[in-house]
């Protein structure tokens, strides 16, 4: 109890006196944004449901009772939610990123930084963690994006806390723990909390097809399959210039998410027998060491071999956690690579479907994938191996019904489908008779056809490229004019892009001394991620966060630097998917795969252009302003329309401490303006400080900075009266 209490009294102290501020060692903190204050007394006995929060397999048939109440479930994640303002002014902030015509094209924030402008104020963490610790749980870490607690409890904690009972199922033949029902909240919370993710153990699923040993005399084919090692994939994709050029990726990091550690001897056996320099990968826990877990080790070995296959001199980075009870290790990784800005990109090879997800997974995901953005972290993440069916696994004899991977429906991540090589009948057009350097064989570009190797395409299961329409994400002004992309009406459209996943030419890896062909998104992910090294590299090593926004405005403006898939389609069994009909989009394969060479050239020549989001501009009528602590300051700010605009841009301001801001009006039509009103406390700090100006509608955001100096009520101003 002494421990206990010493605890809470230690974390308000924290909070109130400096701030909780940054630990470098841990990435944790408590932001610093506004006004510290004392946290509000929560009320347990008045309570809001979290609804959407209990996973569709914890169903009633498959029930084996309670689970033991003393039973510890570590590493829970409370996510914390942003005012509507935090939200708006964050959505404007990383479309203006991409802008660039905007000032803050590329001006990439830190994760304290992220958590100081864009996290819960520091007296709602600390109301949230004090009520936590006063249910008995203990607080494992508050990272640095001050938008989520992370602890761990028992079962009987968890009951007394969120009104949800702990349970066992059995499904499908494996034991499992769940939350029986939606958790609720005390209602003070309800303006802070979003949810918990999670409270059951049905995790996200490793995206490998398949994995069949080779014999140990490796040959460039065997009867009409060929296998893809990275000088193939080179030749296939358009490398080989870039390499001759001298781009090789060096320098630039890429995270891998893992829920296992690897062998490092396996990295370096596959990059000797493909004839790629020596380059160490690094290993990087996020908490203790999962050791070699089974699927997960294979998972994490492919995306660190093909992703530094791609890019060779790419500094590849490994970040893995293990799992919970109740918490995803592919979660746990993938905060810690965001809150400590790991690598400029970060791949995820993992797939779990929208419907089973829950709205606090969801809004976990999405939330991350946009503080990476932020932060010029490009996320790329796997649409799925079982076609239209996101719900089932691969090797499931028939879909459950249509859906999409949630790790990769945020408009923030780059979702990238599978594609299957259409040689013909004369394989010998696109693959030489005998190896080259590394095993390479392939000649050039093979036109390519949507993955699908499913019991409807003569193979089995429901192997094929994931992808179709979210039900949760809206789509993104910068899908919304493809050619195409209004088969997904007006939701978010995966996969963005596509390549090579099929078994068929499958790609090869090293896992524990053996050589084995693997296919299936996972494979895909990976390599595009070291595509995106390269892009890096040629940008002279600058990030360049989402890359949706560029990637889409680079298909657009140059055809050639993508392969539209001009065939197939994603229907498996059980479930009728979307086909390839030669538009610039689809929901199978995206935007197709690269041309690296065009892409990069694209890439560039887009961002010179100025080819930008946005389409609209903001001023205002004065750049800066003085105003006596207690006082009050107005100006303008105009919003001009460009390129034709004629939508309502959303206006909106970071809250700061000791000074409010208002709007005339938060909604402007190109042409028109709106009086900002800035108020300063009493006790305002005397000096000078820049306030933000935010702007978005649907095409992308604007920003602008207003200038405010503070001076200090002179000698007996402000005392109360008698």
């Amino acid at each position: 109890m002494r421990s206990f209490l010493k605890f809470v009294s230690c974390f308000v102290a924290v909070a109130l006196l400096d701030g909780c501020t940054a630990n470098v060692q841990t990435g944790s903190y408590c932001p610093a944004s506004s006004a510290l204050g004392r946290a509000a007394p929560v009320d347990g006995s008045d309570a809001v449901t979290l609804r959407g929060n209990t996973s569709p397999l914890a169903r009633p048939e498959f029930d084996q009772g309670l689970l033991a109440p003393e039973s510890r479930l570590k590493h829970m994640v409370l996510v914390v939610k942003p005012s509507a303002a935090q939200q708006r002014a964050l959505d404007a902030l990383v479309a203006a990123q991409q802008d660039p015509g905007s000032p803050l094209y590329h001006q990439w924030m830190t994760p304290a930084e992220y958590g100081q402008r864009f996290g819960a104020s520091p007296a709602a963490l600390m109301q949230a963690a004090t009520w936590l610790a006063l249910q008995g749980f203990s607080i494992d870490e508050i990272p640095a994006s001050g938008r989520a607690i992370v602890f761990s409890g028992s079962a009987q904690q968890v009951f007394g806390a969120f009104h949800t009972e702990m349970h066992r199922y059995r499904v499908a033949g494996a034991d499992h723990i769940a939350n029986a029902q939606d958790p609720q909240i005390p209602s003070a919370l309800e303006g802070v909390v979003a949810g918990i993710v999670s409270l059951h153990d049905f995790r996200s699923a490793s995206q490998i097809a398949a994995h069949l040993p080779l014999a140990a005399r490796r040959e460039y084919t065997a009867g009409s399959t060929h296998y893809v090692f990275p000088a193939d994939f080179a030749a296939i994709y358009d490398l080989n210039s870039l390499y001759q050029s001298g781009n090789h990726g060096a320098g630039v990091g890429i995270a891998i998410v893992g829920r296992s550690n690897i062998g490092l001897e396996d990295v370096a056996q596959f990059r000797a027998a493909a004839a790629l320099p020596a380059n160490q990968p690094a290993v990087q826990l996020a908490g203790a060491d999962p050791g070699f877990v089974q699927g997960d080790q294979l998972e994490a070995t492919l995306g660190v071999e093909w992703s530094g296959a791609v890019a060779p001199e790419a500094a590849v980075t490994l970040v893995a956690a293990p799992s919970s009870d109740v918490t995803d290790g592919v979660a746990l990784a993938a905060a810690y690579a965001v809150n400590h800005a790991t690598a400029p990109i970060l791949s995820v090879s993992y797939s779990a479907c929208e419907q089973q997800m829950g709205a606090a997974e969801l809004a976990f995901y999405d939330a991350l994938w946009e503080q990476a953005a932020s932060e010029g972290i490009s996320v790329f993440a796997a649409s799925g191996d079982a076609g239209a069916a996101g719900c089932s696994s691969g090797s499931d004899s028939g879909g459950a019904q249509a859906a999409v991977n949630g790790l990769c429906s945020s408009p923030y991540v780059t979702c990238v489908g599978g594609t299957e090589f259409k040689e013909g009948s004369n394989a010998a057009q696109y693959w030489g008779a005998a190896n080259g350097s590394g095993y390479g064989s392939a000649l050039g570009y093979i036109p390519e056809t949507v993955w699908n190797e499913s019991a409807l395409n003569g193979g089995s299961g429901l192997w094929a490229s994931g992808g179709g329409i979210s039900t949760s994400m809206p789509q993104p002004g910068w899908q919304a004019g493809v050619d195409g992309a209004a088969a997904a009406n007006g939701m978010r459209g995966v996969p963005d892009v596509a390549l090579s996943a099929a078994g068929h030419d499958g790609s090869v890896m090293v896992e524990n001394g053996l050589f084995m062909t693997v296919s299936g998104t996972s494979v895909a992910t990976p390599a595009f991620a070291g595509i995106m090294a390269l892009i890096v590299s040629a940008q002279g090593g600058e990030a360049q966060g989402s890359a949706n926004p560029r990637l889409y405005a680079v298909a657009a403006a140059f055809p050639n630097a993508l392969h539209p898939t001009l065939s197939g389609n994603n229907s498996v069994p059980g479930v009728e998917g979307f086909a390839a009909s030669g538009q610039s989009y689809n929901l199978a394969t995206g935007l197709g795969s690269a041309d690296g060479a065009a892409l990069i050239d694209g890439w560039g020549a887009t961002a010179r252009e100025g080819q930008g989001p946005s389409d609209f501009s903001l001023s205002v009528s004065s750049r800066n302003g003085t105003v006596v602590a207690g006082g009050s300051v107005r100006f303008t700010v105009n919003v001009t329309g460009s390129r034709e605009a004629n939508h309502a841009v959303a206006l909106s301001a970071p809250a700061q401490p000791d000074v409010s801001i208002q709007f005339s009006s938060t909604n402007v039509l190109p042409g028109s303006s709106a009086a900002v009103t800035v108020t300063t406390d009493l006790g305002a700090v005397a000096g000078s400080r820049t306030i933000e100006i935010f702007g978005a509608d649907p095409s992308g955001g604007q920003a602008l900075d207003y200038t405010l100096t503070i001076m200090a009520q002179p000698a007996g101003c402000g005392a109360p009266l008698p």
